[in-house]
């Protein structure tokens, strides 16, 4: 019986242990017959062990090129939007930086990233944003109600998301203002700011800067939102939840502590002290960027920051070479303006939700579900109604 193995050559063949060998037989994977001279055991057809072997070796590949690109890997989604390439970031090919200086206004270029599409600003009557002092909680009540009862995307023509996208930006600028109006998002943040003219102007870029960052966290959780048919508003609440993590968006409390401990007890000892326990520099360092983030280049280079800020940045380059990251840039910025204590991650759900709309639209005119698997590493389960005593 050549094309026959006994449990124990299975069992080494594919590495597994008997419940996966009884579960495998149960569920017809693998064909298995009564030996001929022990009716107490059982063998195994050799060619279905064969080509589980060749899916298992296959799969193994497969499943570890995909958990290396989950975290800052390969690409693994097709977009014409934005990526990093050459130490820059790139919005349709345009380099986001020089996009700063041009004197873009964040509408134009959520426009740039919708393709072209809809209006860079849109002049509409809307209901006065959420009674509430919490810049952060206006944010999610807003898109949380809009997503409420808005119908879903998934069919309408890009161009007709391309103008809901644009009045959702105003709303979401009326959310992060605490107050409805028109115009740049820049002007308004100036107005609700009390900012001077180079004040508005810091804002203006650091929003063109945010705008959108290739496939992040929350612009991921917008598409795997936007792949399901809902609307744009579900999609950018999506985006915001994830943007909110300590790990993401709310990066820029971690670096409000690196510097308060760098005022408190000296930069270079507070510098020492991290690298010596083993721990991070919040605000420093990009995996994307080995060469050091062109945003926060782009940014500082346009003002001084505050001295605690400035003794960090020193003391970090003296004793890693490492440069500012987006993080820093948004916490020098927020100081040196005196914003509110929230404004870094404001500015940074503003900004980003013109790249969220713009991706949920892209999503949402390939038709497909992102619906990813899972690589199963519990227990394994038992064979309902099989049990090893049952075959041998």
């Amino acid at each position: 019986m050549a094309d026959w193995l006994d449990a124990e050559q299975v069992l080494e063949r594919l590495g597994i242990r008997p419940q996966t060998l009884y579960a495998y037989v149960s569920r017809g994977r693998i064909e298995a017959a009564a030996h001929p001279s022990d009716p107490r055991r059982s063998l195994y057809r050799a060619s279905d062990v064969a080509a589980l072997a060749r899916k298992k070796a296959r799969g193994r590949r497969v499943a570890d090129v995909a958990a290396e690109a989950i975290a800052w890997g390969e690409p693994v989604l097709p977009s014409a939007i934005t990526t990093v390439s050459g130490g820059k970031l790139w919005y349709r090919g345009e380099d986001a930086a020089g996009l700063a200086d041009q004197g873009l206004a964040l509408e134009n270029v959520a426009r740039l990233l919708r393709g072209g599409h809809g209006a860079a600003l849109k002049a509409s009557s809307r209901p006065p944003p959420p009674a509430t002092d919490s810049a952060r909680s206006r944010l999610f009540l807003t898109l949380a109600e809009r997503a409420g009862r808005e119908p879903p995307a998934r069919g309408r023509a890009p161009l007709a998301l391309a103008m809901e996208a644009a009045d959702l930006l105003d709303a979401i600028v009326d959310a992060a203002t605490g107050q409805a109006g028109d115009g740049p998002a820049h002007q308004r943040f100036a107005q609700a700011w009390n900012l001077t003219a180079d004040g508005a102007d810091l804002v203006r870029r650091a929003l063109v800067l945010m705008a959108d960052h290739e496939l992040n966290a929350s612009t991921f959780a917008a598409r795997v939102a936007a792949s399901t048919g809902a609307s744009l508003s579900a999609a950018c609440l999506a985006g915001l939840s994830a943007l909110s993590g300590p790990l993401h968006g709310g990066m820029a409390a971690r670096v409000e502590a690196l510097v308060e401990e760098a005022d408190r007890r000296d930069a270079a000892r507070a510098v020492s002290s991290r690298l010596e326990q083993g721990a991070s520099l919040p605000g420093f360092d990009h995996p994307l960027y080995p060469g050091g983030d062109p945003r926060a280049a782009a940014l500082l280079a346009r003002f001084e920051p505050p001295e605690p800020l400035t003794a960090l940045w020193q003391a970090t380059r003296a004793a890693t070479g490492l440069a500012p990251n987006i993080d820093f840039a948004l916490v020098a910025l927020a100081r040196g303006l005196a914003l509110p204590q929230d404004a870094p991650f404001i500015l940074f759900a503003t900004a980003r939700s013109a790249g969220w709309t713009a991706h949920a639209i892209e999503q949402l005119q390939t038709g497909r579900l992102i619906r990813p698997r899972a690589r199963y590493i519990g227990t394994v389960p038992s064979a309902a109604g099989y049990s090893p005593s049952s075959s041998s």
